[in-house]
């Protein structure tokens, strides 16, 4: 028998043996990237050092807030990726967002966080300006050397109702990609605030405002029926072409050292990606188990998760120190499922929305620490989804006037002024 035909066989064993554990395993390899490294290889024909750029090395910027960064996001700059050989991103400073929109939830230390471990982005620009001034543009097309500027086909409007864009459309060096339907941090700030419907009635008002005001008026359904409990009832629809795109599909070598290390991964924020880093760093390989919705709503409440098993993978598969995940993983990690993914260390995070596995009679993790390969890793961030749900609660007001403001600023926008595309 070749060696071409055993690999056929291994290959269908490992796929036999995932449907049998439960879950969906997805190959996202970053191209033999070292565990050392914050970036991507950059295209043959670009270097992030030469000063003068390389003929035929195209390089294009695209800035954002980010804030409570998802999945949308992380789409939005793979489409900006595809448009160049170098994505290169201007994180928008917090006194900018103040300014323009209000109060972010997170700042700029984590959003910077979070832009840096998305796999597409190559170089990170920090305290971006919000609307791209004559100045700015100048200095990216000259020190950045920046062949275009990328915006989603979403409006970007500022307080005085103009276009943060129109200099860059009128320079002829803008292009445009299609805005991801079905997520939005307005939706996302609603599902949280269900988290927390079950308050003191003196509460009650304030939050089932703010829930409206960042709902956009939209009815909420819940996955019980309305009776009062539940999360709101996510509309994403995964297709295989989605997950591929967020993926590459190549597995590890047959002699790498494979970290294992699993969770929600809820409201995906900067201590995950922190913490993914550092197991990372560990091996050669890192791959992550994704719990379903039932399995985190039975070990967290019944208000969570707050992001639905497709959504939370696709976060997780676009973050650069991940090589390979399990949609679905099962909640003990099992002798077979080490024996079939060839794991040599599990391990988990010091900071975590649950810790009760370490009393419980069950835990878990039996199985790898009777084999000597688990590991507790200190977490580098004392951050959870928790900490994320907690400041938009305590700020409610703020974020509640935050999209009044933006509101406000896109009606002017549209009655006006007369809206030319930069196409």
């Amino acid at each position: 028998m070749g060696v071409s035909d055993e690999e056929k066989i291994r290959s269908t064993a490992r796929f036999l043996a995932t449907i049998l554990i439960g879950g969906v395993v997805l190959g996202v390899s970053l191209l033999g990237l070292s565990s050392k490294l914050h970036f991507p290889f950059p295209s043959s024909l670009c270097s992030f050092n030469d000063k003068k750029k390389k003929k035929g090395c195209v390089r294009v910027y695209m800035d954002g807030c980010f804030d409570m960064m998802h999945y949308g996001h992380c789409n939005a700059l793979r489409q900006a990726r595809a448009l160049g050989d170098q994505l290169v991103v201007g994180v928008v400073s917090d006194p900018e967002i103040i300014a323009n929109k209000g109060p972010p939830v997170t700042p700029l230390n984590e959003r910077m966080i979070m832009v840096n471990g998305v796999k597409w982005v190559d170089e990170v620009i920090p305290d971006a300006p919000y609307a791209i001034t004559e100045d700015f543009m100048k200095k990216l097309f000259d020190e950045y050397n920046i062949d275009f500027i990328i915006h989603g086909d979403d409006p970007c409007v500022l307080p005085d109702g103009t276009d943060a864009y129109a200099l860059a459309k009128k320079a002829g060096r803008y292009k445009q990609i299609k805005r991801t339907e079905g997520v939005s941090s307005t939706d996302i700030v609603g599902r949280m605030l269900l988290c927390v419907r079950e308050r003191p009635i003196s509460d009650s008002n304030n939050h089932s405002s703010l829930q409206r005001q960042f709902s956009h008026g939209h009815s909420q359904k819940f996955e019980d029926g309305g009776s009062g409990s539940g999360t709101r009832v996510s509309h994403f629809l995964p297709t295989s072409r989605r997950i591929v795109q967020f993926s590459n599909g190549k597995g590890p070598r047959p002699d790498a050292r494979i970290i294992y290390i699993d969770g929600a991964f809820d409201l995906f924020h900067a201590g995950h990606v922190e913490i993914l880093r550092v197991a990372r760093e560990l091996g050669d390989f890192l791959l992550v188990g994704i719990h379903n919705d039932q399995t985190v709503s039975a070990t967290r409440g019944a208000h969570r998760p707050i992001m639905n098993l497709h959504e939370r993978s696709l976060s997780v598969l676009a973050c650069r120190y991940v090589d390979e995940v399990i949609i679905g993983a099962p909640w003990e990690v099992s002798k077979d499922m080490i024996i079939t993914f060839n794991i040599s260390l599990v391990v988990h995070g010091t900071v975590a929305e649950n810790h009760d596995f370490q009393k419980e009679t069950s835990n878990p993790y039996d199985v790898p620490i009777s084999m000597g390969i688990f590991k507790i890793l200190e977490s580098p961030l004392d951050v959870t989804t928790t900490t994320i749900i907690r400041r938009i609660v305590s700020n409610h007001e703020a974020y509640q006037k935050r999209n009044e403001k933006k509101a406000a600023s896109e009606k002017r926008y549209y009655e006006d002024k007369t809206y030319v595309s930069g196409d």
